[in-house]
């Protein structure tokens, strides 16, 4: 068994030049965390922060100014078919329909794969994003928004990449067709044990989806400020999460950083010298220390939980 993160991310800078040929702007700066293996894993902050900016660098999208990204013990250079990327616009091949814009991305994920072992593989995703029956025939024109996004979403777990990259990939969507959604991206999620890193600034949808939501001071300067553990057990559903123990505790957490201290924890004097290989403080505004044992919380489905519940307590689930 590994037991490495599958992503470390070390100081991360991204800097962009001034229009006026000064000084450069530095978006945020030494950014620190890890990624474990099958860890579902939100990341939160205003907008200006560097949020997109730093899913770009993990998707070898954009090339950060310093610091590196390693993923399984290999430095990332560049896109690769090991991470899957899910744009808030969904980017699907308006050509092409909801079942060969799959097929699209599995048959480069996959090329010794028959024509047949291809098709099947790609309609099984879209059946578990809830598209099946001759949906899967029709054009993005002629999908809503929501049915967009579950194709885009079909597609990424279809390649079976070891990261998956969401950037507010249910921001453009209505309330109902949100939940809809998010429920399916934790159910595919929970069976097939992806990694999984997404932007939102819906601090609910965080706590329902996330093992653990990493804080984004404002910007410029902006940095991995706090690592926020959700000690809410899963399976977890919406109508039932808001009246466990820990969910205000949480909540009220969030909001008060990006309300309050979210602008007071990022390196105002650009004079100071950077720290380096600082990981982001973790915190558990949501631990009840009675109920610290597996025997008092619902059964979990996914591995990276129980294991997480098992180093915190002792106990096997």
């Amino acid at each position: 068994m590994n037991n490495t993160p599958l992503l470390q991310i070390q100081n991360l800078t991204r800097k962009y030049p001034s229009p006026e040929g000064d000084q450069e702007l530095i978006v945020f700066e030494n950014a620190n965390f890890n990624i474990e293996r099958g860890e579902f894993v939100c990341i939160i902050g205003h907008s200006g922060c560097g949020k997109s900016t730093i899913l770009n660098v993990l998707a070898g999208l954009d090339d950060a100014s310093s610091g590196v990204v390693i993923m399984d013990n290999t430095e990332v250079k560049g896109p690769s078919l090991d991470r899957g990327v899910v744009f808030q616009n969904y980017s699907l091949l308006p050509w092409l329909s909801a079942l060969n814009n799959v097929i699209f991305g599995v048959r480069a994920r996959f090329p010794d794969w028959s024509r047949k072992q291809v098709k099947e593989h790609s309609y099984k995703y879209l059946k578990m994003v809830g598209l099946g029956d001759g949906a899967e025939q029709r054009n993005p024109s002629q999908l809503s928004g929501g049915m967009r996004q579950r194709v885009s979403i079909a597609r990424a777990f279809a390649i079976q990449p070891k990261l998956l990259l969401l950037d507010e990939p249910f921001g453009a969507l209505d309330a109902l067709t949100r939940g809809t959604i998010q429920d399916e991206l934790i159910r595919v999620w929970s069976d097939t044990d992806q990694t999984v890193f997404m932007i939102t600034h819906d601090v609910d949808e965080a706590i329902l989806l996330a093992d653990r939501i990493l804080l984004m001071s404002n910007g410029p300067y902006a940095t991995i400020a706090e690592s926020v553990v959700i000690d809410i057990p899963r399976p977890r559903k919406r109508a039932e999460i808001i009246h466990h123990d820990a969910y205000y505790p949480i909540r009220n957490h969030l909001v008060d950083f990006l309300t309050t201290r979210s602008k007071n924890t990022h390196q105002m004097d650009p004079s100071t010298p950077p720290v380096l290989n600082q990981q982001p403080l973790t915190v558990r505004p949501g631990i009840v220390p009675d109920a610290l044992h597996l025997n008092t919380l619902p059964t979990v489905s996914n591995k990276f939980t129980k294991n997480r519940l098992t180093a915190l307590t002792g106990t096997e689930s």
